[in-house]
């Protein structure tokens, strides 16, 4: 059986034919082409090698992407000698990547008239007559190229093609037909003819196609799946799964047509076999991994619709992993759907295995990380951030990570260490250049150089005016010192008014607020973070006693103080209060 190929020249000409106008043969008659050329002009030496110097000039401008150049020599060329059609297709070229198509096409009949036996002046007319939809005038050119190069059935295909999107059905057929004939059956015309016979709702005729098709060839499986899926569109889904058990038959280990079934049986909400369909789908070691991947996420679209539990995806999931234990990308979609699910230990678990495979992926890293610091898992932080950059040695939020890890751990010096060799790769990035400073601050102050940490949190705040977490911790340091309270007020007071929902910063503006002895207006702001998630936070419920003692409300205070133990608060000077029933300054705080 002979087999189309689409050769580069069909390609060219395949652009997307939109609309077509019908057609009438018309025999060229050549010798009226002649009579129509203009002479050629003759040229002295001089002006011939001037005309081969613009010439080669502008194909040279036109490579290297000077197209108003080109466009000029090449105009000088056609005032040398105006019956060039060399320089006349040129041309056209030019303007065609300008997206001047009318000034392309003027100039190609030109070059027609002149040279009519040059095909490519034809190729790329016909794009340029598609371009401007002239499907008339492009029709006759492809006729001219196929009855020009008859062994050429690119072009009888193209025709096929052009009538099929013009909605000229039948003569299309007629097309793939005359190519049936010189090649003999084949799945491609097939195929085309059968689209084209249901959109004419020959619905019969077409199901004859496909099964030719199939008596051509019984062996072959996508034949079946051809027909079942034809079915399927037609609605007839007893047909249709009657041809993909053929499929099955002829080929058992085609999981993507267990796949088909599942589809078919849940479109009649028939959930239980559809289920049991797509389970042998999914753990067909042969079937890709992306078919599957796909139809999971078409059952987790409509997990609701179905009353699917999320047992019945934990277990697809397992026999997915057990048909692709070595596919990198199948850990990556574990990871991203346990993360969805909200189990964050497993969804590391499985990025994790990922990055066994792939250890130079940077993003999976920086997932990696964010997973560790989002479980407070600060001792995985500190030592995969330290991988991570023998990996990556000039990614500088890898520092800033690790650098939040050995805070957190207490490892102040090493803050400074990893600070300081990751700045060198920031480049032009103040966000980041703040982020830098503002852990350097956390360090300075937890190393008890305050002054140094101030300085540093005022760096933060002029490289990045809207970093509300080092306004915050600065104000709340200078709270703690009782040092410039009026400074700390206002700093906390710009975070609260922008973010007046956060628990965090209500305590610290309360806080301050306390630290100055407004007590009733700390009051307020602690009960509004105790309103906003802050009610189960030990520090805060603490504060919030502290501010009640302070206002003589001694049995709310101790109260509060016993929540905040209850809450996990642990601290001495936390079971000092409740058990001398009074307020003690904690400057450790």
């Amino acid at each position: 059986m002979m087999k189309l190929k689409i050769s580069a020249l069909f390609v060219l000409l395949c652009c997307s034919y939109s609309v077509f106008a019908s057609w009438k043969d018309k025999q060229v008659d050549k010798d009226k082409q002649k009579d129509e050329k203009k002479k050629e002009v003759v040229l002295d030496d001089a002006k011939r090698q001037e005309f081969e110097y613009l010439f080669i000039e502008a194909i040279k401008q036109k490579m290297i992407g000077n197209a108003d150049k080109a466009i000029s020599l090449l105009a000088s060329c056609l005032e040398i000698d105006p019956t060039s059609a060399a320089s006349m297709y040129e041309l056209a070229n030019v303007h065609v990547s300008k997206g001047d198509y009318t000034s392309a096409m003027l100039l190609l009949e030109k070059a027609i008239k002149i040279n009519g036996d040059n095909d490519w002046y034809k190729i790329l007319l016909v794009q340029i007559y598609e371009k401007n939809k002239d499907f008339i005038k492009a029709s006759a050119l492809l006729k001219e190229l196929s009855e020009k190069n008859p062994e050429n059935l690119n072009y009888l295909y193209l025709n096929a093609v052009v009538l099929s999107q013009a909605k000229e059905y039948e003569e299309a057929i007629s097309f793939y037909n005359r190519l049936e004939k010189q090649m003999g059956i084949n799945d491609q015309l097939s195929v085309a003819k059968q689209q084209l016979l249901l959109k004419q709702g020959k619905n019969k005729k077409a199901i004859e196609e496909i099964q030719r098709l199939i008596d051509s060839n019984p062996s072959e499986p996508r034949y079946y799946g051809l027909m079942a899926d034809m079915y399927l569109a037609l609605k007839d889904k007893d047909a249709a799964l009657k041809f993909y058990k053929k499929v099955l038959k002829v080929d058992p280990e085609n999981g993507f047509v267990y796949l088909s079934i599942a589809n078919l049986y849940l479109g009649d909400n028939e959930v239980e076999k559809g289920i049991e369909a797509a389970k042998k789908g999914f753990v067909n070691k042969k079937l890709e991994l992306g078919n599957k991947v796909h139809f999971f996420q078409i059952l987790l679209a409509n997990k609701e619709k179905y009353q699917l539990k999320d047992e019945l995806f934990d277990s697809i999931m397992a026999l997915m992993l057990s048909a692709h234990p070595e596919e990198p990308t199948m850990y990556a979609f574990y990871s991203d759907y346990l993360y969805q699910q909200k189990k964050l230990e497993e969804a590391r678990s499985q990025l994790r295995n990922y990055l066994k495979f792939q250890s130079m992926e940077y993003p999976m890293w920086e997932k990696l990380l964010l997973l560790d610091n989002e479980l407070l898992d600060f001792d995985s932080m500190y030592k995969e951030s330290k991988e991570a950059i023998k990996f990556f040695p000039q990614q500088p939020f890898l520092y800033l990570l690790n650098a939040i890890s050995s805070l957190q751990k207490e490892k102040y010096e090493e803050v400074f260490t990893v600070l300081n060799a990751g700045e060198k790769y920031i480049k032009n990035n103040p966000a980041m250049i703040a982020q830098f400073a503002m852990y350097k601050a956390e360090a300075y102050y937890k190393t008890g150089k305050t002054e140094e940490a101030y300085a540093a949190f005022e760096k933060v705040i002029e490289l990045d005016p809207a970093n509300y977490m080092a306004m915050n911790n600065y104000a709340y340091y200078l709270s703690l010192n009782s040092k410039d309270l009026n400074k700390a007020e206002k700093l906390s007071g710009l975070v609260v008014e922008a973010n007046p929902s956060n628990a965090t910063y209500l305590d610290t503006y309360a806080w301050v607020l306390f630290k100055k002895k407004d007590y009733r207006l700390a009051k307020f702001y602690m009960q509004t973070a105790l309103s906003n998630g802050g009610d189960k936070n030990a520090v805060l419920l603490e504060h919030y006693g502290d501010i009640l003692y302070m206002l003589e409300e001694k049995q709310e205070a101790i109260n509060y103080w016993k929540k905040a133990i209850s809450a996990g608060g642990d601290s001495e000077i936390l079971k000092k209060k409740v058990e001398e029933e009074k307020y003690f300054e904690n400057n450790d705080e």
